[in-house]
């Protein structure tokens, strides 16, 4: 896997993962919708720590900067 996002992307992913945790042990979002919002935390810590998104790749966009040629 080709690496598509930028520390900038991850350092957003992960404080809304976080963000996210928080309201879920704290009981401000319950039920069905704090499960689903809790696994798309998951998924965004996952995506952060791999430094690559399926969805950038499915449409073709990229975060990550270049390394400039000489």
């Amino acid at each position: 896997m080709k690496k598509n996002m930028g520390s900038t992307d991850k350092i957003i992913r992960i404080l809304i993962a976080v963000l996210i945790a928080v309201l879920f042990f704290t009981n401000v979002i319950s039920g069905t919708l704090g499960i689903v919002l809790l696994v798309l935390a998951g998924v965004f810590v996952l995506t952060s720590l791999i430094s690559f998104c399926p969805l950038y790749a499915l449409f073709g966009m990229n975060t990550c900067p270049r390394d400039k040629q000489p």
